[in-house]
């Protein structure tokens, strides 16, 4: 579930007043920044403002249908309450284009989607916040399930404005408010290739895991590859930075995979499983350098092919954070739920996912990492206290990021020399930016379970290996 504390839509002197279910349309993509498809959107009103608003995916069972509504209405009333107040109202959508287009194909949706409706605006009423408009968005026309006056709510639907000649895209266009493509779009930015390459880059993927594993065995140190996993990823950054990126998405893409090579990839992804190799990685944040590193992990995010989809959790990861830092919350939003998709229990994205939920300022954590890169040797003595030096005025307590010790070994115990590889087991040391996240997260003082949180799975649609392709091996490799 994506939950946002804040409307994307127009801020300051830029305001708009809509009166019409369709005006309510057309300005949904400008309040999520992206064009919903296959989704479920909530929106609260507040004195007859925009507020918080949640999205999550329409599930395809309906038996899970009273279970979604009844959590969407908790989390974005709960959420509400926390921040602005009990809200006064709320519009619901509901986004999904048919699979086969035909004549009546919207039509035929909207009556399918009418239950959902129906228990979105009985879950809302039971909070005290009634659902004053619910929509249906397909194959470009509008149905309201609050409306059966013909004259303005006919059968066929009312057609959504996309000319971009009405006062909102006018008004969003002069407050320099993008809106991205569609989120199915968004997101295949980050899917594993369905093309000829993926059989190519599995070989390389099990001939790096062949490679790494005897030399663990051996006693390679771990600095040892994470040294050699950043020198890498530094040589291919500048590569990527001797070719600048096309102006259409999927041309840029393209072209970065071109500039990738199997075996990179492969050595990428599977250093990447160590934490604090990631941690080290997550140091390009800012500036150009974001804009590279970025390019390279949604690479390396649609490199993990096959059986290797759930170690798309670390570049699908670093993908939220580095957007997160360069201000673009909405790809951040989509890479976070991917990666909790791909691994449920990676801790790096679950905190990460927590912390945009909340609404917190990337800052704190952009400081911690600034200051285990000014100091690379800050970490090697922290077992008795994982929070010193990494948030001078931090209130949490030794042990807090306990959660990332694996294997048996706590916060204070030994760090033994590992890399996570296929069925090997993690370095269990404590994640700095894990450590960074946790302390915002408990400075903010206000946590509550379920309060502003994306609960993991919920409406996710990151693609999934089939459960007979998943190879076995421990799980220590995700607490971080």
């Amino acid at each position: 579930m994506t939950n946002h504390s804040k409307p994307a839509g127009l801020t300051g002197e830029a305001k708009i007043t809509l009166r019409t279910a369709g005006e309510l349309a057309e300005a949904l993509p400008y309040l999520l920044g992206f064009r919903p498809d296959d989704s479920i959107v909530l929106v609260a009103l507040h004195k007859g403002r925009f507020g918080g608003r949640v999205r999550l995916g329409i599930p395809e069972r309906t038996e899970d249908w009273q279970a979604v509504a009844r959590q969407m209405a908790q989390c974005l009333i709960g959420e509400c309450e926390r921040r602005d107040g009990h809200p006064d109202s709320v519009v619901a959508f509901l986004c999904q284009d048919a699979a086969t287009p035909g004549p009546d194909a919207g039509r035929r949706i909207m009556q399918r989607l009418r239950p959902l409706a129906q228990l979105l605006r009985t879950e809302c009423g039971s909070l005290d916040v009634p659902v004053t408009e619910a929509l249906c968005l397909s194959e470009g026309r509008y149905w309201s399930y609050c409306c059966a006056r013909a004259e303005c709510c006919p059968v066929d639907g009312n057609v959504i404005a996309t000319d971009g000649t009405s006062v909102m895209a006018a008004t969003a266009a002069f407050a320099g408010i993008q809106v991205r493509g569609s989120l199915g779009r968004m997101r295949a930015r980050l899917a594993p290739l369905e093309t000829a390459l993926a059989t190519d880059q599995t070989r390389a993927l099990d001939a790096a895991a062949m490679d790494l594993v005897p030399r663990i065995l051996a006693g390679t140190p771990r600095e040892e590859v994470e040294a050699a996993t950043l020198d890498l990823a530094r040589l291919v950054m500048r590569r990527l930075a001797d070719e600048p990126g096309a102006a259409d998405a999927l041309a840029a893409d393209l072209k970065d995979d071109e500039l990738l090579a199997h075996d990179e990839a492969a050595s990428l992804i599977l250093g990447l499983q160590d934490r604090m190799t990631r941690d080290r990685a997550a140091e390009w944040m800012e500036g150009e350098e974001a804009v590279h590193a970025l390019r390279l992990w949604r690479a390396l995010a649609r490199r993990c092919v096959g059986s290797y989809g759930e170690y798309a959790a670390a570049p699908l990861a670093l993908v939220g954070w580095v957007a997160w830092s360069i201000g673009d919350t909405v790809e951040a939003d989509q890479a976070l739920e991917m990666a909790l998709g791909a691994d449920p229990s990676y801790m790096f994205a679950r905190l990460l996912n927590e912390a945009r939920a909340d609404g917190l300022d990337p800052e704190p954590v952009r400081r911690s990492l600034r200051a285990r890169r000014m100091d690379p040797d800050s970490d090697q003595d922290q077992g008795s206290d994982p929070v010193q030096g990494s948030e001078p005025d931090s209130d949490t307590p030794a042990g807090v990021a306990a959660g990332e010790a694996t294997n048996g070994g706590g916060v204070d115990g030994p760090r033994p020399s590992a890399v996570a590889v296929p069925g090997g087991a993690a370095d269990p040391g404590v994640s700095r930016a894990a450590r960074g996240l946790e302390a915002a997260l408990r400075r903010r003082g206000e946590r509550r379970p379920g309060a502003g949180t994306r609960p993991a799975r919920a409406g996710t649609r990151a693609p999934r290996r089939p459960t007979e392709l998943r190879r076995p091996r421990r799980r220590s490799r995700g607490d971080g």
